[in-house]
C-alpha cells in the first residue's frame, strides 16, 4: 500500500468512526421507520421565517407549511389552501383553507393565522417576504374562518409563486401575537402544522423530529422519525452514506468530487430534480460602499480574471454551467444573448490600471462561505485571483450564523454565496438589486449596496406588467445593465444532486424537492 492509499484508507476509517459517534444509538430501533439525514452546516435556528439559509429551510419545511406547493414545472398545488381564486383584474387571490388542520400544540389552524402571518409577522422578520408583501400587498383580510383574501396594490403576477414553506411559512398567531418575535421561547421549540414535530436538538450532534400523530392528512406521515445528523467533515459524510448509516444526501452534503462514485453504489438513486423553484446561482458579493469594489472597473476586472469554466469543471466537478448574468436558464425571462465575460487576465490588469486603484494599498477581507469543501476551494481560488491582481487578502473563516450576521451587517469586502431564483425574477432576483432592499440584517437582500435608480424603475414596471412580451423586454434590459455594472460577480448556474436509497419512495416529488414536508415519503416493503 503506497502512502496515498494509506492516507485514504485511514481517513475513511476515521470518518466511519466519527459517523458512528455522531448517530444516536436509539435512532436505529428496528420497529421505527427512521430516516437518517445530514444537516450541514448546523443552522442557527430551525424556523425559516427567521432565517432563510438552506439548512434552516431543509428542517423547517418538515414542521411548517405554506398555502401551496409546486409541480416541477412551477404550477401551484394545494398546501394549507385546498383551492384559490385569482381575480380577473389580478388584484386579489382568495384562499380556501383545508379543514381540520391543527398546530402541533393542538390549537386549530384558521384564517386568523394566515392573516397574522402575511400581514404582521412575516413582514417584520422575513426579509424576502417583507420585500414582496410591503411593496405589493394592500391588505390581507379574513372572509371567514377558512377563507382569506390577499389584496394587491396593483397586478403582480409573480405572487402566485411565493407560497412555499421557505418563502411564506404559516405561523401560529396564538403563540407569537403580542410577543417579541425574535425572543419568543417557541423559537427553540417550533410549533407548526407539518407532519413532523420538534423533539430534540443536541447541538453539534443531531436534530430529532418525530411523527405528528394528529396530522391533517389521514394516515400520514408514513415515517416515525427524522434524524438530521451533524457530521462536520465532508469525507465523513460520504463514508456515512457509503456505509448505509445515512439514507439521503442533500445537495452540498458531500464534495462534488464524490457524487459520481456514490451514485454508482448498488441500491442508490441519483437525481437533480427538485430544484426547479430554486435554480441556485453562485456568485461573488462585492461590498460596493467603499474602495476598491465601489469602482465598477475593479468589479469588471474580477470577472475577466476569474476562469469560470475552470471553476465549473474543477471546483464544481461539472455540476452546473458558466453563468451569463443574474438569471439562470430555468428562470422566467432569462436572456441567453448577453455579452460574456471571457477569461482574460490581460484585460483584467488593464481595467485595474484604468480604475486608478493601486491594489497594493488594499487588504481585501474575503469572508469565507462555510458550506463545505466546494466553497472552501472557491474561496481559495478567489483569494489567488485577487492576489494575482496585486491585492493583499485576508481570508476570514466563520460558521453559517457568523456568515449570515456579518454579510447582513455589511462587515466584509467580498464573499461568496448562492441565491435561489424562485421561478419569477420579481421574487428571487429583484430583491438582490433594488435600492429599497439595502437594509442591514439580511444577507439575502441587497447586501452589496448596489444602487441604480433607473434600474429600480424598470424592476417595478416589469414586476407589475401582465404582458409577457413587455416583461421580457424589460428584464432583458435589466440583465444587460447588471452584467455591465457587475451587480454581483456571476459565476455558476449550479446543479445540486440528491442521492438516496432506492427503497425510499416519494422523496423528490415537487419543485422544492427536499424542502418538502416528507408527509408522503416511505420505505418500500
Amino acid at each position: 500500500m503506497d502512502r496515498r492509499q494509506f492516507m485514504i484508507t485511514g481517513a475513511s476509517a476515521m470518518g466511519a468512526l466519527t459517523t458512528e459517534l455522531a448517530l444516536p444509538t436509539w435512532a436505529h430501533a428496528a420497529d421505527k421507520k427512521v430516516l437518517q439525514l445530514i444537516i450541514q452546516p448546523e443552522p442557527p435556528i430551525l424556523i425559516a421565517a427567521f432565517n432563510q439559509q438552506a439548512p434552516t429551510q431543509y428542517v423547517s419545511g418538515k414542521m411548517f407549511q405554506s398555502l401551496m406547493t409546486y409541480t416541477f414545472d412551477l404550477k401551484p398545488m394545494p398546501g394549507l389552501a385546498k383551492s384559490w381564486d385569482v381575480a380577473a383584474d389580478g388584484l386579489s387571490i382568495t384562499f380556501h383553507l383545508q379543514e381540520g388542520v391543527k398546530w402541533h400544540d393542538g390549537h386549530p389552524f384558521s384564517a386568523d393565522d394566515v392573516v397574522f402571518s402575511l400581514a404582521d409577522m412575516l413582514p417584520k422578520v422575513h426579509a424576502r417576504a417583507r420585500a414582496i408583501l410591503d411593496t405589493h400587498a394592500k391588505s390581507v383580510e379574513k372572509i371567514d374562518d377558512l377563507t382569506v383574501r390577499l389584496n394587491l396594490k396593483a397586478p403582480f403576477p409573480a405572487v402566485i409563486l411565493m407560497f412555499e414553506p421557505g418563502f411564506a411559512p404559516m405561523l401560529p398567531r396564538h403563540v407569537y401575537e403580542g410577543t417579541d418575535y425574535m425572543t419568543n421561547p417557541a423559537n427553540q421549540h417550533p410549533i407548526g402544522t407539518g407532519p413532523f414535530m420538534f423533539k430534540e436538538w443536541q447541538r453539534g450532534s443531531f436534530i430529532h423530529l418525530v411523527r405528528n400523530p394528529h396530522y391533517w392528512k389521514p394516515g400520514m406521515p408514513y415515517l416515525d422519525e427524522l434524524i438530521f445528523n451533524v457530521i462536520p467533515d465532508s469525507s465523513s459524510r460520504a463514508v456515512a452514506f457509503q456505509n448505509g448509516r445515512i439514507d439521503v444526501l442533500y445537495g452540498g452534503d458531500v464534495d462534488n468530487v464524490d457524487i459520481k462514485r456514490l451514485s454508482e453504489i448498488d441500491g442508490v438513486t441519483y437525481t437533480t430534480k427538485g430544484w426547479e423553484m430554486f435554480s441556485p446561482l453562485a456568485y461573488l458579493i462585492f461590498n460596493m460602499r467603499k474602495p476598491p469594489f465601489d469602482n465598477v472597473k475593479v468589479r469588471q476586472a474580477m470577472m475577466y480574471a476569474m476562469n469560470r469554466e475552470a471553476i465549473v469543471k474543477n471546483i464544481f466537478f461539472g455540476l452546473g454551467q458558466v453563468a451569463n448574468g443574474p438569471f439562470v436558464p430555468t428562470e422566467l425571462y432569462y436572456d441567453p444573448n448577453l455579452p460574456p465575460y471571457t477569461f482574460d487576465p490581460r484585460k483584467a490588469r488593464e481595467l485595474i490600471k484604468e480604475s486608478g486603484i493601486n491594489p497594493a494599498d488594499h487588504t481585501i477581507r474575503l469572508l469565507s462561505f462555510p458550506y463545505g469543501s466546494t466553497w472552501d476551494r472557491l474561496d481559495e481560488y478567489t483569494r489567488q485571483t485577487l492576489e494575482q491582481l496585486g491585492f493583499k487578502v485576508d481570508l476570514q473563516s466563520t460558521d453559517g450564523g457568523g456568515w449570515a450576521a456579518r454579510t447582513g451587517d455589511w462587515d466584509f469586502d467580498i464573499t461568496t454565496t448562492y441565491s435561489y431564483q424562485y421561478g419569477d425574477p420579481a421574487l428571487g432576483v429583484e430583491r438582490l438589486y433594488v435600492a429599497r432592499n439595502i437594509v442591514k440584517g439580511s444577507p439575502f437582500a441587497n447586501a452589496q449596496g448596489y444602487n441604480n435608480p433607473a434600474l429600480d424603475k424598470l424592476w417595478s414596471e416589469a414586476s407589475g406588467s401582465t404582458d409577457p412580451v413587455r416583461r421580457q423586454a424589460l428584464y432583458s434590459e435589466i440583465q444587460k445593465t447588471l452584467v455591465e455594472e457587475v451587480g454581483n460577480g456571476f459565476l455558476v448556474d449550479m446543479e445540486f444532486a440528491t442521492l438516496y436509497r432506492s427503497n425510499i419512495k416519494n422523496l423528490v416529488t415537487t419543485a422544492i424537492g427536499l424542502n418538502e414536508s416528507f408527509d408522503n415519503v416511505h420505505f418500500e416493503g
